[in-house]
């Protein structure tokens, strides 16, 4: 693991996604056979009961608990904002970052409902990206610095990590990043983000199309995609998505965002995703493309499109019920109860 940021690379990047830990095996086994012996008919508490075995497999622990879980909120400015792309100036970036600071926001008052620990980690507010349809983004060390910070949200004792996003015109970014990785262009993607429609949201395909252009010779590299179309906040996620997994610390992903710059990962190691999860298919159109795109299948979809990791906070208590009810259970057995004939 990376422990300074100014030594960051994509090499060294690369280095640590080439080494990523498998699922543990043995985990699932044990799992597996004390789900089969549970006070219940096969299969009846359905995808909680697929939660409970992802949990322990990633967690490398039976059973599985969930006893400090992390919600990491990462904020970055963009200067794709500048275009018009976006229904809110780039200070309300800043803004939203002091609202979370002070406990008004959405994502505060689902963490204190989740008893999840919440942490917002401010990235160069005051100095955007650059307009991707002129220059990169971010430069490749200014983009392997911003993945080495998301990593310093892996502490030790976190034992599941939410991610999540603040950030005007992050969604144009996701789109273009989308559109780099899978195909497309800005129209397929583009949606109404902040609320923007009409002229503008035709506005924002055409800036997404212009940035793809300009950028296209790189989309072999999908970290070189991560740069030069995406943002400070965004590569510390995917740096975040890299952390848990080393450290064998289940993931909770929010919505369109957070799930392109987690893709960017997959696009360069089948399986690199295996340790997250979903939370919950956003209301931007991009997203649902996105989640069919890398074949996932999200927890929730409650037409949301806030971003804040809300999603991912929503969904801590479903996890939690999903690792209480495996461990929490009795057994045929212990109750003394017949099994099947």
């Amino acid at each position: 693991m990376l422990d300074n940021r100014s030594m960051a690379t994509f090499a060294e990047m690369r280095r640590i996604i080439a080494d990523f830990p498998g699922p543990d095996q043995e985990a699932a086994a044990t799992t597996a056979q004390r789900e089969g012996q549970l006070t219940k008919p096969a299969g009846a508490l359905g995808r909680l009961e697929e939660l409970a075995a992802w949990l322990a497999t990633w967690q490398g622990r039976t059973p599985p608990a969930i006893n400090h879980p992390r919600v990491a909120v990462f904020a970055g400015n963009h200067g794709v904002a500048a275009l018009g792309v976006s229904a809110f100036p780039a200070a309300v970036t800043k803004q939203m970052v002091l609202n979370f600071t002070h406990g008004g926001a959405a994502v505060n008052q689902l963490c204190r409902n989740a008893d999840a620990d919440l942490r917002v980690y401010e990235m160069s507010l005051d100095e955007p990206t650059r307009d991707f349809t002129q220059a990169p983004a971010l430069s490749e060390i200014e983009a392997a610095r911003a993945m080495a910070y998301g990593m310093m949200a892996v502490e030790p004792g976190v034992d599941l990590l939410c991610v999540g996003e603040m950030g005007i015109a992050n969604t144009t970014a996701a789109a273009a990043i989308a559109a780099a990785l899978f195909g497309g262009s800005g129209s397929d993607w583009a949606g109404p983000g902040t609320g923007i429609h009409g002229a503008q949201l035709q506005r924002k395909a055409e800036v997404i199309d212009l940035g793809l252009d300009r950028h296209k010779a790189s989309f072999d590299d999908p970290l070189a995609i991560l740069a030069a179309l995406g943002g400070h906040e965004l590569a510390a996620i995917t740096g975040a998505v890299i952390a848990a997994r080393m450290a064998r610390v289940p993931v909770l992903l929010d919505g369109f965002a957070t799930t392109a710059a987690a893709a960017i990962l997959l696009k360069i190691a089948p399986g690199a995703l295996d340790h997250c999860v979903v939370a919950h298919c956003s209301a931007e159109p991009g997203h649902k493309r996105l989640l069919q795109a890398i074949g996932m299948r999200p927890l929730l979809d409650f037409g949301m499109r806030l971003g804040e990791a809300s999603g991912a906070a929503l969904c801590i208590p479903i996890l939690k019920a999903a690792a209480l009810c495996h461990s929490g259970m009795a057994t045929f057995a212990e109750a003394g109860v017949s099994g099947k004939d």
